[in-house]
């Protein structure tokens, strides 16, 4: 069996009520990291995701490369964006229980990451459960002991561009390629993962529905998708 917690980044899009709507039609489960300055631009469709089932955590708010940051600039990247999502939560009615936080890009901070983890720590932010997690990378680079969520799989999507010449085959590639140079190869049975999805509307413009074809690829090969839970 194939286990797999989808996250998906840079919410609130236009496309996001239309993601949500198809994971709550296939029974998928979500964690969403909400973007500030999206979630601000398309606010009403951040209290769709939430009415409809969905964890939104923290993404920052400008998304920047938090190793460029001072700790007094990256922790106010945190915080402002800490705001408006407290405040999402509020005018959606819906309870906040958790606050998981991922770093854009996966930079975790350079000089400053281990100051960051414990900033996260001492702050409330919540650790996705990453216990079930076979991969013994996971626990040499120290990610099962990190606060922030990272990902075993990227399906890089967010490639597709005009002029990028990245395509779908190159993300189906990704997907059936049994030793990947980064992360861990998707299918191989008895897998575990955190899946790295973006809700962009620069790729729906160019493949719609895009997610359904990679998620409806893999409920077809049987993976289980689990609802997060934390730590």
């Amino acid at each position: 069996m194939i286990r797999a917690i989808l996250t998906i980044d840079d919410i609130a899009s236009k496309n996001t009520p239309s993601i949500v709507d198809y994971l709550n039609e296939k029974n998928i489960p979500a964690l969403m990291f909400a973007w500030g300055e999206n979630l601000e631009k398309n606010y009403d469709n951040a209290i769709y995701a939430l009415q409809h089932g969905m964890i939104v955590g923290n993404h920052s708010y400008t998304h920047p490369s938090f190793s460029k940051l001072t700790m007094d600039e990256a922790s106010k990247e945190i915080e402002k964006n800490e705001t408006v999502l407290d405040k999402l939560y509020k005018d959606a009615g819906v309870e906040r229980k958790y606050r998981p936080f991922r770093f854009p890009y996966g930079d975790k901070g350079g000089a400053n990451k281990e100051a960051l983890q414990k900033y996260l720590k001492e702050n409330g932010f919540d650790k996705l459960d990453d216990r079930q997690l076979p991969y013994a990378w996971w626990k040499d680079h120290g990610l099962d002991k990190d606060i922030d969520t990272y990902w075993t799989f990227d399906f890089a999507e967010y490639n597709i561009r005009k002029g990028s010449g990245f395509t779908m085959e190159d993300v189906i590639k990704r997907m059936d390629d049994p030793a990947p140079m980064y992360g861990a190869a998707l299918y191989a049975e008895g897998a575990s993962h955190i899946l790295l999805l973006h809700a962009h509307d620069e790729t729906e413009e160019l493949v719609p529905e895009y997610y359904k074809l990679f998620l409806d690829r893999m409920l077809e090969k049987g993976v289980v998708f689990e609802a997060p839970r934390f730590i």
